[in-house]
């Protein structure tokens, strides 16, 4: 499998990499993958599945949009990861995010997490700190909701910081 993400890697457009690991985790919406795969195409990854690929219509079907998208990878020789470990790397992902500013407490509770089991120290920590639902985070912050918005932006960047674990990183 190609590996070597950085959850802290940032670019203007995802490189298809990037891109693997968040269709997996069910981030990317088919529709958008045409236009995605259009920056792959520009960043020199080429292959004849993915030129087709990248000129689909945005209202192309959408299971034959994943089918090619697949089809597209094996050809550029890049494996799909497992889904737990792609839901993993989100994880990873969305406590980068929070780390960097780029979304709030609030929006961390409420954010389309998966259901991933932790399988470090770091992620328990991080996961139990996140309320079930906004609505919750009243009950779940406690009398110091700025106590709590500390202890899980500690949380956050521990497991930012630490070394992807089952990632195949």
């Amino acid at each position: 499998m190609t590996t070597g993400l950085n959850p802290r890697a940032r670019a203007p457009h995802l490189s298809l990499l990037e891109l693997v690991w968040r269709y997996r985790a069910d981030e990317i919406d088919a529709a958008d993958l045409p236009m995605l795969v259009a920056d792959a195409l520009v960043a020199g990854w080429d292959t004849p599945a993915l030129c087709e690929l990248a000129g689909l219509p945005r209202n192309a079907d959408r299971g034959d949009v994943r089918e090619l998208f697949e089809h597209a990878l094996s050809e550029a020789g890049v494996e799909l990861p497992a889904p737990e470990a792609a839901y993993r790397y989100a994880l990873r992902r969305l406590a980068t995010r929070f780390v960097d500013g780029e979304i709030t407490p609030t929006e961390l509770v409420a954010s389309d997490r998966c259901e991933v089991s932790p399988e470090t120290a770091e992620e328990r920590a991080f996961l139990a700190l996140i309320p079930a639902c906004v609505c919750c985070m009243e009950y779940s912050t406690g009398p110091d909701p700025q106590t709590w918005a500390a202890e899980l932006r500690s949380a956050a960047l521990t497991l930012a910081a630490s070394p992807p674990t089952g990632l195949g990183c």
